[in-house]
């Protein structure tokens, strides 16, 4: 299956890590720091379309260890897109 993460961006289901809520989880040190680190080696796209980001998804790449989705979308939304089976 795959997971539509907004502005045309999908990507299979098998590949995601983690769906994690910019909110909670950036007041967190480690959390600011991997992003940083991300961002540092090019591996962050930014598919908020000029949007205030709401979430992020780690994804395995074939090219790279790992790459950071920024979405618009709610952590919750992309759960419940995940958890339905089905392309949104």
């Amino acid at each position: 299956m795959y997971l539509h993460l907004g502005q045309n961006e999908i990507i299979p289901e098998r590949r995601v890590i983690g769906i994690f809520d910019l909110d909670n989880c950036s007041y967190e040190k480690r959390t600011r720091d991997y992003l940083a680190a991300a961002e540092k080696e090019g591996v962050v796209l930014d598919i908020a379309g000029g949007n205030l980001p709401r979430s992020f998804v780690v994804a395995d790449h074939p090219y790279h260890r790992q790459i950071v989705y920024l979405s618009q979308l709610s952590a919750a939304a992309l759960r419940k897109r995940a958890e339905s089976g089905k392309l949104e």
